[in-house]
């Protein structure tokens, strides 16, 4: 057997875990969101999330953080075959959720804090770790100063530089870059894709163009208990660069989708 053929033997010995889903069920002010869903999420890339505002996509992300109440939900949730745990993931909400009167380092370090607070054996994060990450960001002259004295794109690399210094294995985006103009949201989306490159990545979009620049793998929520469509993107390496004739064909296939089912995308 060639080494080739024993590397390729190894990976199929091996395969990557997977974030599965297993009869999970949600319901919300009495409405069934999901209903025994079984869902595989690939590890390692990135996985993104389409559907209409209130479909359940954000409770998806809370079932995965472990913010779900206990008892309005049934099932599981596995990563490699063991339940996901709280400790494993980290998210980068929509907003950038900074502290006013923190300075950019300290924002960055606030999981350092809350941990202090909370007397977690967790290890402290070296503050000569956070400033080179937040210098590779293009923050490092402005490690002193304020949210205040920030713009919206400074803001969100802060958020993401927060998100990253916790490395945690997976890591949920809930659509973090809506706010940004077209041109702050692209420089975003470059960064966040470089830093993230070998995490876990699961994130909301409203946006089918946002969702077929990144993702390696699509999904559309759609309907109530909510039905799962696979998308999928051209076989071009994220983050694809313009806009090609495939990609136009592919997003107008994810709005038929949405149109089809009476939705329209946000």
């Amino acid at each position: 057997m060639s080494s080739l053929e024993k590397a390729m033997h190894r990976t199929e010995a091996f395969p990557p875990p997977l974030i599965q889903f297993r009869d999970f069920s949600f319901s919300y002010k009495g409405q069934e969101l999901f209903d025994k869903l079984d869902l595989d999420l690939t590890t390692g890339c990135w996985n993104l999330l389409l559907g209409r505002s209130g479909v359940g996509k954000t409770s998806l992300l809370k079932a995965l953080a472990g913010l779900l109440p206990d008892k309005n939900y049934s099932g599981e949730i596995l990563f490699g075959g063991k339940k996901l745990a709280p400790d494993q993931v980290s998210w980068m909400t929509q907003d950038d959720l900074l502290l006013p009167w923190l300075s950019v380092l300290e924002n960055s370090l606030l999981g350092n804090r809350l941990r202090a607070w909370n007397r977690s054996p967790s290890p402290p994060i070296a503050i000569q770790e956070a400033e080179a990450l937040l210098w590779n960001l293009g923050l490092g002259r402005h490690l002193d100063k304020r949210p205040a004295e920030l713009s919206g794109g400074m803001r969100q690399r802060v958020a993401l530089a927060r998100t990253l210094l916790e490395d945690r294995p997976v890591v949920l985006l809930d659509e973090p870059f809506s706010a940004l103009d077209a041109l702050t949201r692209n420089e975003m989306q470059n960064l966040a894709y470089e830093q993230l490159m070998h995490k876990t990545v699961i994130m909301i979009t409203h946006d089918p163009r946002e969702a077929l620049r990144l993702g390696h793998h699509i999904y559309l929520l759609k309907g109530s208990p909510v039905q799962l469509t696979r998308i999928i993107p051209p076989e071009e390496a994220p983050p694809r660069a313009g806009f090609s004739a495939e990609l136009q064909s592919c997003e107008d296939q994810i709005i038929a989708e949405l149109t089809l089912s009476g939705e329209t995308a946000k």
